[in-house]
């Protein structure tokens, strides 16, 4: 997963790039159409499109016919159990083609996430950085510990240690706009580097460092993953969330994404002569 990680990072980064000083909404619309696109290609191809087309014949037939003898009772179970029994055999015809599509979707969504669920700090912004640490790394005793930061950034507490949780925190000042990478070196082990961003602009941002275990890759994309020998589980910098304008509401992004995605599907089925 990293590795996948590691080739969509500069990928995304590079599409994105020019909408980055847009409303979020722009491009969030768009990467939509372009799912929305390819979501019907990938269906088109592995469903099978004749036999889903008379599922749902069979299904208006059902309807119609409930409407036809709307005062046979008998009739109209007949025609419910038809319906309910050709919808089961629809969602059947679906699932094939959700296992080519759903990964790739899931992976967009991933990447998306650390552009769009989260606002760059600002100068004169505070943000409070963590550290947990694996629980033999922090058994109690306090570690040893050095954070290095560069120009821009500035630590306003000393570490602070809590031994139940294993973790160190501090409180940073962001003082200008910048790129960084803040270090840390701990009880002796090699440094490890954690991004933090300072920008009004709609970029990728990453609120926490994790391992290189599957699930954490997946969840957490935006940066590579910690040693695995390193003494820290997680780092974390608390970013604030983002909230997108749609219509004058305030939501999160993944709303309006997945929202659109599914408009966008049904409204170009004909278009790409998709049976759904």
């Amino acid at each position: 997963m990293s590795l996948v990680n590691a080739v969509l990072r500069p990928v995304f980064d590079f599409l994105l790039a020019p909408f980055a000083a847009l409303p979020p909404m722009v491009p969030i619309a768009l990467v939509s159409l372009l799912v929305s696109i390819l979501m019907l290609l990938v269906f088109k191809r592995t469903s099978n499109q004749p036999a889903m087309a008379r599922v749902k014949q069979r299904i208006h037939a059902g309807i119609f016919e409930i409407r036809l003898f709307n005062d046979d009772l008998g009739a109209i179970l007949r025609a419910q159990n038809r319906i309910l029994r050709a919808n089961l055999t629809y969602l059947r015809h679906t699932l094939w083609p959700m296992v080519f599509i759903l990964p790739p979707v899931v992976l967009v969504m991933a990447q998306l996430q650390f552009h769009y669920a989260y606002e760059g700090l600002r100068p004169g912004q505070r943000a409070l950085l963590e550290v947990d640490l694996a629980r033999q790394a922090g058994s109690g005793e306090r570690p040893q510990v050095r954070l290095d930061l560069p120009a821009g950034l500035r630590a306003e507490t000393g570490a602070v240690w809590i031994p139940g949780e294993s973790q160190l925190l501090w409180r940073l000042l962001a003082e200008r706009d910048g790129d960084y990478e803040l270090g840390l070196e701990i009880d002796g082990a090699p440094r490890i580097s954690k991004t933090v961003r300072v920008t009004p602009k709609a970029v990728r941002l990453s609120p926490e460092r994790v391992d290189s275990g599957f699930l954490s890759q997946l969840l957490y994309p935006a940066e590579p993953p910690l040693p695995a020998s390193s003494p820290v589980r997680a780092i974390r910098i608390s970013y604030p969330e983002r909230e997108v304008s749609v219509l004058g509401y305030r939501m999160y992004w993944m709303i309006p994404f997945l929202v659109l995605s599914i408009v966008f599907a049904f409204a170009l089925r004909g278009v790409f002569k998709v049976t759904i």
